[in-house]
């Protein structure tokens, strides 16, 4: 009940501003999933389905040198919006390391030159959004008990992908906003059968939420508003590819 009454209230939202020329307001829950990917490879880090924005402003804010960020966003109506949240705040230097792009990334993997091509990934795949549902009467009209089922389909094309798409050494952060363990530890445990001994599973340092199998689970009633998210990590394996 306690957190179904926090689904409806309004999230926690806090100005990031660390790099940005203009302040960006998201949930903090946000800022942690895209704080725990780990940028410490050169080369394109990719934010596989990156509108509207915000976790791209915290990835270029941490951009090292030798690094850019590919942020993909597949709605062409959603990448437009992409781009003017980076245009209206990063500075003329970040947003030149910046590209927006609009490939469905579940597909790019079918191309095996794409394979080991970036140096990190942020996947904060689409899913159910409960907190999004509950609140908009169009959205629960056509909510359906299959819904969760269809979406982890989607999210494990997307996650198998992104760990073809992944460099060997290279960090992985997995990310939703659902609550529906199917479509969080149910994703990643197919990635850790799938790829035994190239995945390692790497836990978020952050505290924030429970613990499940594989990430943690950040929710609004036990956090002070912030979330849904669940959030995983992992790496390939570098041995296995030298």
């Amino acid at each position: 009940m306690r957190l179904r009454q926090a689904l409806f209230e309004d999230a926690a939202l806090v100005a990031f501003s660390c790099g940005l020329s203009v302040p960006y307001f998201l949930n903090r829950a946000s800022i942690l999933a895209a704080h725990a990917l780990r940028m410490s490879e050169a080369g394109t880090v990719l934010d596989a389905c990156a509108a509207p924005g915000g976790k791209s402003l915290v990835l270029a804010s941490g951009l090292n040198e030798g690094q850019s960020l590919l942020a993909n966003e597949l709605s062409s109506e959603r990448r437009g919006r992409l781009a003017r949240v980076l245009d209206e705040h990063l500075g003329a230097e970040k947003r030149r390391r910046v590209r927006v792009s609009g490939f469905d990334a579940a597909r790019l993997a079918g191309q095996e030159r794409e394979h080991g091509r970036f140096a990190g990934i942020l996947l904060d795949a689409p899913c159910s959004s409960e907190r999004y549902v509950l609140r908009n009467e169009k959205a629960l009209a056509e909510w359906t008990n299959a819904r969760p089922r269809y979406l982890a389909q989607r999210q494990w094309a997307l996650l198998s992908a992104a760990f073809l798409l992944l460099a060997p050494g290279a960090s992985l952060v997995y990310a939703t906003c659902a609550i529906s363990a199917e479509e969080n530890d149910g994703v990643v445990s197919r990635l850790m059968k799938k790829y035994t001994g190239e995945v390692v599973l790497d836990e978020p340092a952050f505290k924030e939420g429970e613990k499940t199998t594989f990430g943690r689970l950040i929710l609004p009633d036990e956090t002070n508003g912030m979330g849904p998210m669940y959030i995983a990590r992992v790496w390939k394996n570098r041995k296995l590819h030298e």
